[in-house]
Protein backbone atom coordinates (compact mmCIF):
# COMPACT_ATOMS: atom_id res chain seq x y z
CA UNK A 1 0.00 0.00 0.00
CA UNK A 2 2.73 2.62 1.13
CA UNK A 3 4.32 1.58 -2.16
CA UNK A 4 1.48 2.22 -4.50
CA UNK A 5 1.51 6.05 -2.60
CA UNK A 6 4.82 6.46 -3.49
CA UNK A 7 4.72 5.40 -6.94
CA UNK A 8 1.32 8.25 -6.86
CA UNK A 9 3.57 10.42 -5.81
CA UNK A 10 6.01 10.21 -8.15
CA UNK A 11 3.95 9.72 -11.09
CA UNK A 12 1.88 13.10 -9.81
CA UNK A 13 5.48 15.33 -9.68
CA UNK A 14 6.25 14.00 -13.22
CA UNK A 15 3.14 15.11 -14.45
CA UNK A 16 3.39 18.21 -13.14
CA UNK A 17 7.29 18.89 -14.19
CA UNK A 18 5.67 17.78 -17.74
CA UNK A 19 3.10 20.46 -17.18
CA UNK A 20 5.53 23.63 -16.61
CA UNK A 21 7.25 22.08 -19.54
CA UNK A 22 5.01 22.46 -21.57
CA UNK A 23 3.94 26.14 -20.13
CA UNK A 24 7.26 27.08 -20.40
CA UNK A 25 7.09 25.78 -24.57
CA UNK A 26 4.22 27.25 -25.14
CA UNK A 27 5.47 31.09 -23.88
CA UNK A 28 8.38 30.68 -25.81
CA UNK A 29 6.69 30.12 -29.02
CA UNK A 30 4.14 32.66 -28.35
CA UNK A 31 7.44 35.50 -27.81
CA UNK A 32 9.25 34.35 -31.12
CA UNK A 33 6.28 34.42 -33.02
CA UNK A 34 5.24 38.04 -31.69
CA UNK A 35 9.40 38.38 -32.84
CA UNK A 36 9.13 37.53 -35.98
CA UNK A 37 6.67 39.72 -36.55
CA UNK A 38 7.65 42.86 -35.27
CA UNK A 39 11.14 41.99 -36.98
CA UNK A 40 9.09 41.86 -40.10
CA UNK A 41 7.27 44.98 -39.36
CA UNK A 42 10.40 46.82 -38.61
CA UNK A 43 12.28 45.55 -41.46
CA UNK A 44 9.49 46.57 -43.82
CA UNK A 45 9.26 49.81 -42.38
CA UNK A 46 13.70 50.20 -43.10
CA UNK A 47 13.00 49.02 -46.82
CA UNK A 48 10.89 51.96 -47.45
CA UNK A 49 13.11 54.52 -45.53
CA UNK A 50 16.04 53.23 -47.38
CA UNK A 51 14.38 53.01 -50.71
CA UNK A 52 12.70 56.81 -50.37
CA UNK A 53 9.06 55.36 -51.04
CA UNK A 54 7.37 58.11 -48.45
CA UNK A 55 3.50 57.91 -48.54
CA UNK A 56 2.29 60.31 -51.11
CA UNK A 57 1.11 62.60 -48.40
CA UNK A 58 4.47 62.93 -46.89
CA UNK A 59 6.43 64.41 -50.07
CA UNK A 60 6.77 67.83 -51.19
CA UNK A 61 6.66 71.44 -49.34
CA UNK A 62 4.31 71.63 -46.88
CA UNK A 63 2.00 74.13 -47.19
CA UNK A 64 -1.44 75.33 -45.99
CA UNK A 65 -4.29 74.77 -48.00
CA UNK A 66 -5.65 78.28 -48.00
CA UNK A 67 -2.27 79.61 -47.97
CA UNK A 68 -2.52 80.84 -51.68
CA UNK A 69 -5.44 82.77 -51.38
CA UNK A 70 -3.44 85.10 -48.16
CA UNK A 71 -0.71 86.19 -50.54
CA UNK A 72 -0.11 90.10 -51.18
CA UNK A 73 1.99 91.87 -53.49
CA UNK A 74 4.91 92.38 -51.06
CA UNK A 75 4.91 88.68 -50.60
CA UNK A 76 5.20 87.71 -53.64
CA UNK A 77 8.51 90.13 -54.00
CA UNK A 78 10.11 88.43 -51.35
CA UNK A 79 9.98 85.36 -52.95
CA UNK A 80 11.64 87.07 -55.78
CA UNK A 81 13.89 88.64 -53.97
CA UNK A 82 15.43 85.89 -52.50
CA UNK A 83 15.47 84.03 -55.24
CA UNK A 84 17.62 86.42 -57.10
CA UNK A 85 19.85 87.37 -54.21
CA UNK A 86 21.04 83.58 -54.49
CA UNK A 87 21.24 83.90 -58.19
CA UNK A 88 24.44 86.95 -58.18
CA UNK A 89 25.38 85.79 -54.06
CA UNK A 90 25.97 81.93 -54.90
CA UNK A 91 28.65 83.15 -57.32
CA UNK A 92 30.13 86.13 -55.86
CA UNK A 93 30.75 83.71 -53.01
CA UNK A 94 32.61 81.11 -55.22
CA UNK A 95 35.02 83.62 -56.60
CA UNK A 96 35.67 85.16 -53.29
CA UNK A 97 37.35 81.81 -53.03
CA UNK A 98 39.58 82.48 -55.13
CA UNK A 99 40.52 85.62 -56.03
CA UNK A 100 39.89 87.23 -52.35
CA UNK A 101 43.12 88.01 -50.44
CA UNK A 102 41.88 87.98 -46.93
CA UNK A 103 40.80 84.78 -44.93
CA UNK A 104 37.51 87.08 -43.24
CA UNK A 105 36.47 87.57 -47.04
CA UNK A 106 37.01 83.84 -48.13
CA UNK A 107 35.41 82.82 -44.64
CA UNK A 108 32.24 85.01 -45.66
CA UNK A 109 32.38 83.87 -48.83
CA UNK A 110 31.55 80.49 -47.43
CA UNK A 111 28.43 81.87 -45.28
CA UNK A 112 27.45 83.23 -48.44
CA UNK A 113 27.64 79.51 -50.36
CA UNK A 114 25.86 77.31 -47.43
CA UNK A 115 23.63 80.18 -46.81
CA UNK A 116 22.05 81.02 -49.99
CA UNK A 117 22.37 77.58 -51.37
CA UNK A 118 19.93 76.32 -48.45
CA UNK A 119 17.74 79.47 -48.51
CA UNK A 120 17.46 79.13 -52.28
CA UNK A 121 16.12 75.58 -52.48
CA UNK A 122 13.58 76.72 -49.44
CA UNK A 123 12.23 79.66 -51.91
CA UNK A 124 11.78 77.16 -54.84
CA UNK A 125 9.85 75.16 -52.96
CA UNK A 126 7.50 77.11 -51.45
CA UNK A 127 7.08 78.92 -54.87
CA UNK A 128 6.17 75.73 -56.52
CA UNK A 129 3.78 75.33 -53.26
CA UNK A 130 2.22 78.83 -53.61
CA UNK A 131 1.65 78.95 -56.87
CA UNK A 132 4.11 81.60 -57.20
CA UNK A 133 6.42 82.55 -60.57
CA UNK A 134 9.59 82.92 -59.53
CA UNK A 135 13.12 84.34 -61.98
CA UNK A 136 15.67 82.09 -63.07
CA UNK A 137 18.30 85.06 -63.75
CA UNK A 138 19.16 87.63 -61.24
CA UNK A 139 18.64 91.21 -62.52
CA UNK A 140 20.56 93.00 -64.66
CA UNK A 141 22.13 94.82 -62.16
CA UNK A 142 23.02 92.00 -59.94
CA UNK A 143 24.76 90.34 -62.95
CA UNK A 144 26.93 93.69 -63.41
CA UNK A 145 27.88 93.41 -59.70
CA UNK A 146 29.54 89.76 -60.49
CA UNK A 147 30.54 90.62 -63.72
CA UNK A 148 32.70 93.75 -61.42
CA UNK A 149 33.81 91.03 -59.17
CA UNK A 150 34.81 89.01 -61.95
CA UNK A 151 37.18 91.92 -63.18
CA UNK A 152 38.74 92.40 -59.67
CA UNK A 153 41.44 90.76 -57.00
CA UNK A 154 43.22 91.14 -53.97
CA UNK A 155 42.55 93.40 -51.76
CA UNK A 156 40.71 95.29 -54.43
CA UNK A 157 38.56 92.21 -54.78
CA UNK A 158 38.11 92.13 -51.16
CA UNK A 159 36.58 96.34 -50.90
CA UNK A 160 34.44 95.40 -53.64
CA UNK A 161 33.15 92.12 -52.31
CA UNK A 162 32.37 93.38 -49.04
CA UNK A 163 30.73 97.07 -50.64
CA UNK A 164 28.21 95.30 -52.44
CA UNK A 165 27.20 92.35 -50.68
CA UNK A 166 26.62 94.29 -47.37
CA UNK A 167 24.29 96.98 -49.12
CA UNK A 168 22.97 94.43 -50.57
CA UNK A 169 22.10 92.39 -47.88
CA UNK A 170 21.68 95.61 -45.41
CA UNK A 171 18.64 96.56 -48.19
CA UNK A 172 16.77 92.78 -48.01
CA UNK A 173 16.94 92.85 -44.46
CA UNK A 174 14.65 95.45 -44.72
CA UNK A 175 12.46 93.93 -46.74
CA UNK A 176 12.34 90.69 -44.52
CA UNK A 177 11.33 93.25 -41.52
CA UNK A 178 8.03 94.50 -43.15
CA UNK A 179 6.94 91.18 -44.64
CA UNK A 180 7.81 88.98 -41.26
CA UNK A 181 5.67 91.63 -39.36
CA UNK A 182 2.56 91.90 -41.64
CA UNK A 183 2.51 88.57 -43.98
CA UNK A 184 -0.22 86.64 -43.55
CA UNK A 185 1.17 83.94 -45.09
CA UNK A 186 2.15 80.64 -42.86
CA UNK A 187 4.53 79.64 -45.15
CA UNK A 188 5.99 83.13 -45.87
CA UNK A 189 6.21 83.84 -42.64
CA UNK A 190 8.63 80.11 -42.08
CA UNK A 191 10.35 81.47 -44.90
CA UNK A 192 11.02 85.02 -43.80
CA UNK A 193 12.05 83.94 -40.61
CA UNK A 194 14.96 81.95 -42.19
CA UNK A 195 15.98 84.47 -44.47
CA UNK A 196 16.10 87.03 -41.16
CA UNK A 197 18.60 84.41 -39.65
CA UNK A 198 20.63 83.98 -42.91
CA UNK A 199 21.15 87.21 -43.42
CA UNK A 200 21.42 88.52 -40.27
CA UNK A 201 24.61 85.96 -40.46
CA UNK A 202 26.14 87.09 -43.66
CA UNK A 203 25.84 90.80 -42.45
CA UNK A 204 27.98 89.62 -39.21
CA UNK A 205 30.13 87.91 -41.22
CA UNK A 206 31.30 90.98 -43.80
CA UNK A 207 31.74 93.21 -40.98
CA UNK A 208 34.05 90.74 -39.04
CA UNK A 209 35.90 91.36 -42.60
CA UNK A 210 36.80 94.97 -40.65
CA UNK A 211 35.90 96.68 -44.36
CA UNK A 212 32.56 97.93 -43.83
CA UNK A 213 32.55 101.67 -44.65
CA UNK A 214 29.87 104.55 -43.69
CA UNK A 215 29.22 105.24 -47.11
CA UNK A 216 27.91 101.51 -47.86
CA UNK A 217 25.98 101.87 -43.97
CA UNK A 218 24.83 105.45 -45.52
CA UNK A 219 23.73 104.03 -48.96
CA UNK A 220 21.18 101.43 -46.75
CA UNK A 221 20.02 104.13 -44.39
CA UNK A 222 18.62 106.03 -47.57
CA UNK A 223 16.62 103.22 -48.55
CA UNK A 224 14.90 102.55 -45.62
CA UNK A 225 10.97 104.13 -46.30
CA UNK A 226 10.19 107.49 -44.62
Amino acid sequence: MMKSHAGNRRSFRRNRGRGRLTAVVVVLVAAIATTSVWLSQRNDSRVEVVSGELPAAATGPVTDVADTGALTDLDKTFLTKVRQAGLWEIPAGRLAQTRASSEAVKRAGLHLLDGHSKLDQLVREDALALNVPIPDQATAEQQGWVDQLKRAQGPAFDRLFVDLLRASHGKVFITIGEVRASTKSPTVRRLSTQANITVQDHMDVLEDTGLVTDATLDDVASSIPK
